[in-house]
This record gives structure tokens, C-alpha cells and sequence, in this order.
């Protein structure tokens, strides 16, 4: 995995695990939201949907972690993030998740980030990797050397006029059958490759399951790999850490790498 140094810099003592935040991991789909927090080994889920606002979301995961610790949140959101939170609407949720105070609504520090990113952060070794997520759409994600690049690959338009994420999320697979998705999801793959010159792909979301005898250079998911996302989220310096009230938020741990989210 590639380090950066710098020698002008002085070396700062680390903190030890000990000190690290308790982290409740969020991962929010189109049909269901998954949380894990540190010290669990087992996921809880409630379902989304069209109806599913962010109140009715904080509510629920509040409802269903009663008996888990945390002190700090990490959001993967399926969506373009900013600095501020949610940038957009999702198209498979209900309204309101723009200028949402989820500080505030968890009553703790939170960092959020796109679902996919966070997802290409649990997923990485090292180099230049490129994440795909086959779910309810097509999630992207990029990371070169320790700098995540959230993408929307799934905007991309196909020959057949429709767009990466019709024709590779949920309802692309259901209209074409899984042979035929897999023949584009191939092509999709080997194209991206080339293109962004990716030393290795990395395919996750609940889909990924239906690719079988990946080739080379590709590999499957873990589903838990969202959740080492999360908990990677709080050793990056140069995310927005959204603070509830007057509270400070913990400093993030000093990492083994340098981390840049742009």
C-alpha cells in the first residue's frame, strides 16, 4: 500500500485505540438501511423506501440500537455529499434529507459521505481501485493512493440511450435477466478499466452476489465492507465532522496514511 511521508513534518504521537470513538455505522439503501456499531458483529436492518425521511430514519435506528453504545455516527448517504451534508434528493427515498440536522437528531457528532465511497473505503488495499455498487442503482467510487473520488458512473448514457444506472441497478436487472446484465456489467467493467486505468475493481451492493467467477483484476465485496468504511470515516483529517449543539467533536485518530476525500 502506498505511504505518503514528509520529512518536514514532525512525527505526532498517535492515540491509542483506547481513546477512539464509539462508531454506529449507517448505510442507507433504497430498500433498507444497515447499521453496525463498534463492538457488534451483527448488522440490524429497517426498511427504506419512498417514504423514508430522515426523521423517520433517526427515529427507527434510534429505536432499534437502544441497547448499543456510540458516540459518534458515520453516514453513507446514496447521493452526492458536500461539506454541509446531502447535496441531493435521493430518487429512492422520501423528501427532506438536504439541510438536515443529523448532529442534532443523534444528539452526536456525525460524518457523512456518499454510500459508495464508503464502501470503496472498507474495500481498499492499496494502488489505484475502482468500486462499483450494484444495488437499487449503480454506486461509483474511486480511490487513487489514498485520495477518495466519489463518482456518479451510473449517469452515464449506454448506446441504447438509457443510463448506467438503469441498465445496472435493480429494474435494469429485472428487464434484462441476469445473463444479459451480467454481459453488460462485463463490458461496463472492462471499459472502466482501461479508462480510468484502475489497477483492480472491486464489485459490492446486495447485487454483487449474482456475479459469478469474477475475472481478473476484479473481486467481490464483503458485506460488511460499508462498516469498515464507517469506522475508517473517523481516521480521515480532512472530512466535515458535523457537531450536535456546543458539543466538540473527538479528534480523529492520527492515521498510518494521509487521507484526502475530494
Amino acid at each position: 500500500m502506498a505511504v505518503r511521508t514528509s520529512k518536514s513534518k514532525p512525527r505526532r504521537k498517535a492515540r491509542s485505540r483506547s481513546d477512539a470513538p464509539s462508531v454506529l455505522v449507517v448505510d442507507i439503501g433504497g430498500t433498507k438501511i444497515k447499521v453496525l456499531s463498534s463492538g457488534e458483529t451483527e448488522p440490524r436492518r429497517i426498511a427504506s423506501g419512498k417514504r423514508m425521511t430522515p426523521a423517520k430514519m433517526v427515529e427507527a435506528i434510534k429505536g432499534i440500537t437502544k441497547d448499543w453504545k456510540y458516540s459518534v455516527v458515520s453516514i453513507g448517504y446514496p447521493g452526492p455529499v458536500g461539506n454541509h451534508g446531502p447535496r441531493s434528493e435521493p430518487g429512492n427515498l422520501g423528501p427532506g434529507w438536504v439541510g438536515f440536522d443529523f448532529a442534532a437528531a443523534f444528539e452526536c457528532p456525525v460524518r457523512i459521505i456518499n454510500d459508495a465511497a464508503m464502501q470503496a473505503l472498507g474495500s481498499y488495499e492499496g494502488g489505484r481501485m475502482l468500486f462499483l455498487g450494484l444495488g437499487t442503482g449503480l454506486g461509483s467510487a474511486m480511490i487513487a493512493e489514498n485520495v477518495v473520488v466519489p463518482l456518479e458512473l451510473g449517469k452515464i448514457l449506454h448506446d441504447d440511450g438509457k443510463t448506467l444506472g438503469q441498465l445496472l441497478g435493480r429494474r435494469g436487472l429485472k428487464a434484462l435477466g441476469k445473463s444479459d446484465w451480467r454481459a453488460v456489467l462485463e463490458d461496463v467493467v472492462e471499459s472502466f478499466t482501461d479508462a480510468f486505468m484502475v489497477d483492480y475493481v472491486v464489485l459490492g451492493g446486495g447485487n454483487a452476489k449474482l456475479v459469478k467467477d469474477p475475472p481478473a483484476g476484479v473481486r467481490l465485496g464483503h458485506n460488511l465492507t460499508a462498516f469498515r468504511g464507517g469506522l475508517r470515516l473517523w481516521d480521515l483529517e480532512s472530512i466535515q465532522t458535523h457537531s450536535a449543539g456546543a458539543a466538540p467533536a473527538p479528534k480523529p485518530i492520527t492515521p498510518r496514511r494521509e487521507w484526502r476525500v475530494v
